[in-house]
Formats: C-alpha cells, structure tokens, sequence
C-alpha cells in the first residue's frame, strides 16, 4: 500500500510497482490512513511524511501500538531527509527511509529488500 499526497509522486510508484508485479493500492489521507490499512493488511506500506490530517510519523506510531500491524514493513518517503526526519522516523519504527527525489531502482530495491525480510 502507498499513503501518499502527491499524484505525480502516487502515479510513478504505482507504475513501478506494478510493472514488478505487485498489486498496489494507494491512499492519499493521513487522517484516514490507519483505518484503510487496518481494512486491507497490505504486505508493505510506502508512507509519505506529510500528509493531509495527520503526518506520517504519527500514522507509524499508531501502527507499531498494534499487534495486527506492529510488524508491517514500512518505508517512509520524505522529501527532507535531514538526520533529525532520519532519527524521528526510527523511534517510531520505520524499516527503511527514502529521501524524495529518488530513482526508480532505489525505489525498487527498497521494496525487494522490504519483501525479502517478510517472506
């Protein structure tokens, strides 16, 4: 699943992915996000740090307080990857952190890695 803000931004993910072949399903609102992730318990979650409603980082927080997605893979985008986004993203539990913009083997890569830690 993709929970991100941007349409140009959803669109290449998408794109990429899917020519993987992965199903992705993506949500654009972070004051509904969790409940969406909650309905459709996707293998790995791409998460945009700002976000209408609510920011990415708190949308993680949630998920690690729950047992049904206290282990998810997530790998959050941000378009500022200062080392103080890096050290907020890890206390609350990220599994990967990529910086906006990034190339779509980065992009790919990461997603592997994420995949192959579940399987």
């Amino acid at each position: 699943m993709l929970i991100e803000d941007e349409p140009n931004i959803i669109e290449a993910i998408s794109f990429i992915l899917s020519r993987e072949g992965l199903s992705v399903e993506t949500h654009s609102d972070g004051t509904t996000a969790n409940d969406k992730l909650r309905a459709s318990t996707p293998d790995l979650l791409i998460l945009d740090v700002m976000l209408p409603g609510k920011s990415g980082y708190d949308i993680l927080r949630e998920l690690r307080e729950e047992a049904g997605t206290a282990e998810l893979p997530v790998l959050m985008l941000t378009a500022r990857g200062q080392t103080r986004d890096r050290e907020m993203a890890e206390r609350a539990g990220v599994s990967a952190f990529m910086t906006k913009p990034f190339s779509n083997a980065e992009m790919l890569d990461q997603v592997r890695a994420l995949m192959a830690e579940t399987s």
